[in-house]
């Protein structure tokens, strides 16, 4: 059924299509909206977050109506997943629905106990989160958190990986920024060198805060938008579901909300085609959110292959894609002067 769900998408996709018969492939649920932390990158700077959680009816209904064609589920979002503390029972609940699911942590939370139940789990991947190599720029970046705590988080739950064997996949993430863009060096040194680690990313800022000027001109949008076609969408912790993370995090209006429409019925929703017709037409770039848009586009050969591929090889195969096809990725570009923000919000 899963494959089948994924050559209809590649089917539309080729043939640009714009109202899908299949299910999208991936999503990002935030099954929590808080975090213990201030990031000035972080777009929840921006949007005030209520400290609430996902209930379980939302939660169920998403993975009862998307299991039939749902590969992974990023359990994500603006919040940090480790203040869930249902985050455990969440991961089994996707398991036992055939989902994979994947973590993304500021460290904080991860002390040994944590550690222990996440590697008991069936998470397939893990991101940690650690945006520097020295003291002054990690808790520049990640106000409240302590640098030495979290290394020595990460490191005890790598080896802890290691000396068990377990196969949850392991990326080291620094998230390149103005302030860290030096350290990237002695960053792949200290975590390489790490047991347990598979892959250390350095992924490029998707985000508008620390670089308001930044987005897609309309010659970039000569290819439709993957994720229009295949995925992830964004589910916000109340249940509100967004073409993808940039939709919300620019301010897009929901394709409407889980319980009050199905699935099937959102994902052809009369906005989310009408993005589509744009980008098949190859006038990506008139959608207003598109054009502000930070991710980075694929080729299309790239789409192609997260198509014929199972989802949960798609996440752990992308570090790898992103250094070795660059010539395959086109990143954003400064549209309009800016200047990096204080935390404070005074240009520096």
């Amino acid at each position: 059924m899963k494959a089948w769900n994924r050559w209809r998408l590649l089917r539309a996709y080729l043939a640009r299509r714009t109202r899908l018969d299949g299910l999208p492939v991936e999503y990002i649920v935030e099954t929590t909206a808080k975090c213990n932390l201030y990031c000035p990158m972080c777009p929840r700077e921006i949007y005030r977050q209520p400290k609430e959680d996902m209930t379980d009816e939302i939660f169920e209904r998403l993975v009862a109506e998307a299991a039939p064609a749902a590969e992974h589920m990023m359990l994500i979002g603006l919040g940090e997943p480790l203040l869930d503390r249902k985050i455990f029972d969440r991961i089994e609940y996707c398991a036992r629905h055939g989902i994979s699911t994947l973590l993304s942590t500021n460290g904080t939370l991860l002390d040994e106990a944590a550690a222990a139940r996440l590697l008991d789990s069936p998470l397939e991947h893990i991101t940690l989160s650690f945006d520097g190599a020295t003291r002054e720029t990690f808790e520049y970046y990640r106000k409240g958190a302590r640098f030495e705590q979290v290394r020595d988080n990460f490191v005890r739950f790598c080896r802890m990986k290691h000396e068990r064997r377990a196969r949850v996949q392991i990326v080291v993430q620094m998230v390149r920024l103005e302030r860290n863009e030096a350290e990237i060096g002695d960053f792949l040194r200290f975590w390489t060198a790490v047991p347990g680690v598979d892959v250390v990313r350095i992924k490029e800022d998707e985000t508008r805060l620390l670089r308001p000027g930044a987005g897609h001109p309309p010659g970039h949008w000569k290819h439709p938008c993957h994720y229009l076609w295949r995925g992830p969408v964004y589910v916000k912790h109340n249940g509100d579901v967004y073409p993808c993370c940039q939709s919300y995090a620019l301010g897009g209006r929901p394709l409407g909300r889980i319980g009050e429409h199905p699935i099937g019925e959102l994902w052809n929703a009369p906005e989310i085609v009408r993005m589509r017709e744009l980008h098949a037409a190859g006038r990506g770039g008139e959608v207003e959110i598109c054009s502000r848009c930070t991710t980075t586009i694929p080729h299309p050969a790239l789409v192609v292959g997260s198509l014929i591929l199972h989802g949960r090889w798609v996440r752990r195969l992308l570090p790898r894609v992103e250094r070795l096809a660059r010539r395959w990725l086109k990143p954003p570009v400064q549209l309009a002067p800016a200047t990096e923000q204080t935390p404070a919000g005074r240009a520096r």
